[in-house]
């Protein structure tokens, strides 16, 4: 069987080969949705782009990502902004099929200022 290791919450289970991550996600007590998302989201249909994650390793192990997928993270606002920078790594859970052992972050946050913008020395100078 499959092992999903979450790096945030520490944890890794066992899930059955073809399992979407989302349901076993929850099933484990590891919640993928910020908390105002937890009660307001599409339940699962990839319609609101919530319960996006960050596929680490293993993403050969999945699916390849369906056309709701691609669509919501192209096209949807606030999913849009969450892509950048990490185009081939983010995922939706609800739309995610786990084939394999894989290691994923759970509510990744925005960079919407970019990745060097307040190091120093300035980049620009």
């Amino acid at each position: 069987m499959p092992k999903v290791t979450f790096v945030k919450e520490k944890k890794e289970v066992e899930v059955p080969v073809g399992a979407n991550l989302r349901l076993e996600a929850l099933k484990a007590g590891v919640s993928v949705y910020p908390p105002l998302n937890h009660y307001l989201n599409c339940m699962g249909f990839g319609l609101c782009g919530t319960c996006r994650v960050l596929v680490k390793k293993g993403m050969e192990n999945l699916n390849a990502k369906t056309l709701m997928e691609r669509v919501n993270l192209n096209a949807h606002p606030l999913t849009m902004l969450a892509v950048i920078g990490h185009e081939n790594e983010m995922r939706l859970s609800c739309q995610v099929q786990v084939n394999g052992d894989c290691s994923i972050e759970t509510k990744p946050a925005f960079n919407l200022n970019g990745e060097n913008f307040w190091q120093k020395p300035y980049p620009n100078k």
